[in-house]
């Protein structure tokens, strides 16, 4: 039996894998569904994420894939109000890299199938966990039946409907926010080249990021958010239309025109924050979405999840040589969730930075945006925080 099992085989379990096989730990990570995820969601990758990825060895297979940005610009009403820089942000990485999800998902795996190809199990589903204080039993349905696993410890990397926590019962704090956005993937043709773009418009935010393969990612907070897909065509909504529509609202709020035709990806999202009570129960460990949940906007959530596991890898190998280790749990349950309420602090400033004003309002929010901009002290810590440093 594997000494460490991993629930969930996305990009936090498996990069939590790669670095406990790395270091001759045996694991197992148990996914549900039976391939990878085809729709890539979160797209940027901070600074010191890149440098714990380093630790697995796929930083830089990564970076080679992606487009690192390394500034981005303000703009309202077609007039450019601010430019920020991250050429200081980090010695190593100094730029976002911008790289679909499921490219990093498919960097990891190989990683993991690497180091031991046996490791990841799909279409495997957990329906039950008992801890008896030395060893953690799960029971999961596989494509072969039912099956029964058990390890030392458990760490659970199951996302925001994570099943470990349900079954835990663990309490979670939980906030909604009224914020919903639409976000596609297009043909870039704006000139931009590898710069990200804020246009802060009176209807609401627009945000465009670059992609490989010469494609553009906008996002664009939604007129009336509390209505949600109530504003957006069909019902049920056709992937076309709903293209369709994000180019007309990119074309009204920025002037940009996008080809809908060339729409390779569209995804709608909503805001809430979910952050647990306890990461830590017993021999199991919570980690990523399982166990802070914060707003897409930012990017910051795929990233968190990435520096819990590093944080989580040399205490569990000091558990696994039998060292005491209670400490250092609590320690690590303390700063983790301190990184996750200020990452939740962060997307409601960005949150709140790009919602719908007019008139003097919309003016003087304008006027402050460049004022900031143009004092390279606060560049640079705005630049800072924007990178989860």
């Amino acid at each position: 039996m594997p000494e460490v099992l991993v629930i969930g085989g996305g990009p936090v379990g498996l990069f939590m894998g790669a670095l406990l096989l790395q270091s001759g730990v045996s694991v197992r990570i148990l996914e549900q569904r039976t391939c990878r995820e085809p729709h890539s969601r979160a797209i940027g990758i901070h600074p010191p994420a890149l440098d714990a990825l380093q630790q697995a060895g796929v930083a830089q297979e990564l970076v080679a894939r992606g487009i690192p940005i390394r500034s981005g610009i303000a703009v309202a009403g077609g007039v450019r109000l601010a430019a920020m820089n991250f050429a200081g942000v980090s010695g190593s990485f100094p730029f976002v890299l911008a790289l679909p999800q499921a490219t990093t998902a498919a960097v990891l795996e190989g990683r993991v199938r690497e180091l031991d190809p046996g490791a990841l199990l799909r279409g495997v589903r957990l329906t039950g966990l008992h801890d008896d204080g030395g060893r953690v039993t799960v029971d999961a349905c596989s494509p072969a039946g039912p099956v029964r696993y058990s390890s030392r410890l458990v760490i659970a990397a199951d996302g925001v409907h994570s099943d470990v926590r349900a079954l835990q019962g663990t309490a979670v704090w939980a906030k909604d926010y009224p914020d919903s956005y639409l976000m596609g993937d297009f043909a870039d043709s704006t000139g931009l080249g590898q710069d990200a773009a804020l246009f802060l418009e009176s209807g609401g935010i627009v945000e465009s990021f670059p992609l490989p393969g010469k494609l553009r990612r906008w996002v664009v907070r939604l007129d009336n958010p509390r209505s949600g897909a109530a504003e957006l065509p069909g019902a049920p909504a056709i992937a076309g239309s709903e293209a369709r529509w994000l180019a007309a609202r990119i074309r009204e709020r920025t002037g940009i025109d996008v080809d809908p035709g060339s729409n390779s990806m569209l995804s709608r999202f909503g805001v809430r924050c979910r952050l647990v009570r306890n990461m830590v129960a017993g021999r199991t460990v919570l980690i990523g979405d399982a166990a802070h949940e914060v707003s897409p906007i930012g990017g910051q959530g795929m990233n968190l999840g990435w520096l819990d596991a590093v944080a989580l890898a040399p205490i569990v190998g000091a558990s696994l040589n039998g060292a005491a280790v209670g400490a250092e749990l609590r320690a690590f349950q303390r700063s983790r969730m301190r990184a996750a309420v200020t990452a939740a602090r962060q997307s409601e400033i960005n949150m709140a930075l790009g919602r719908p004003l007019a008139g003097r309002l919309l003016a003087a929010r304008s006027r402050t945006v460049a004022a900031a901009g143009g004092i390279p002290a606060v560049n640079r810590l705005v630049a800072r925080r924007f990178t989860m440093q």
